[in-house]
């Protein structure tokens, strides 16, 4: 089995940790690829910067020469999901998604700890719109970018075990999910400090995305997300073109 797990970003070092940290989850026999989106920013903090990045992992995705049996969005509620769900006729899971799914399993409410309080909004309209937003307590912001959490991973621990602490605390959230995929990793140390479950969302995409293609399951083509009308689509796949200005 061979997995796609996309970094939104332009940053190879977060792609390569996060590939590291789905293959420390996948099972023995599956294949992870990390991919990096191939325009855009070095880490996606806004609405604008997150709608450029959905143009570029479903151009990165449909332009992968080589077969795969699913898809892992490894930026936390990005746009694209749907648009890739559509073009693509293997799983998409989202790592936001996800992590919330397996969160729910675990607990009776979670919580979710993400990087800067711009990003919450766009956190809670994903989770309303997948129907997942009942049983969170709250979204929490570290106020660390997307980039300084990869910069300094000690201090980006520090700063999610103070907002968890006050989720657990105050909001009586009794599961944490890491809201951005550049904490792959921390999960061990936040569980440790806090004693509750920490739910890493790479790996939680990874293994439903395993669950999914080992039960012979993929997006319903019936209406919702059946492929776009065919119809001349001008300038695409993007990095085509970019290529043949730059030759």
């Amino acid at each position: 089995m061979r997995i796609l797990v996309v970094n939104p970003n332009t940053t190879t070092s977060m792609t390569d940790a996060v590939a590291r940290a789905a293959r420390g989850y996948a099972s023995p026999g599956t294949e992870i690829v990390g991919l990096t989106a191939g325009y855009g920013v070095d880490g996606i903090d806004s609405a604008f910067e997150s709608l450029l990045s959905a143009v570029a992992v479903m151009d990165r995705v449909t332009t992968y020469p080589d077969p795969f049996d699913a898809v892992v969005m490894a930026g936390f509620g990005e746009h694209g999901r749907e648009g890739l769900m559509e073009l693509l006729d293997v799983p998409v899971v989202d790592m936001a998604e996800a992590s919330a799914h397996v969160a729910m399993m675990l607990g009776r409410s979670y919580t979710v700890v993400t990087t800067l309080a711009r990003s919450i909004a766009a956190i809670e309209d994903r989770l309303s719109t997948a129907g997942l937003r009942d049983r969170c307590s709250g979204v929490r912001a570290t106020g660390m970018s997307t980039t300084d959490v990869e910069r300094d991973p000690d201090a980006a621990v520090r700063a999610v075990v103070e907002q968890a602490r006050l989720a657990v605390e105050q909001d009586r959230a009794e599961v944490v999910c890491l809201g951005c995929g550049g904490m792959a990793g921390l999960e061990d140390a936040v569980r440790d400090a806090l004693g509750v479950p920490v739910v890493d969302g790479v790996g939680a995409a990874v293994r439903l995305a395993e669950s999914l293609v080992g039960l012979g399951l993929s997006t319903s083509k019936v209406c919702t997300y059946a492929r776009p009308d065919s119809k001349p689509t001008v300038g695409w796949p993007v990095s085509a073109h970019l290529r043949g200005g730059a030759e």
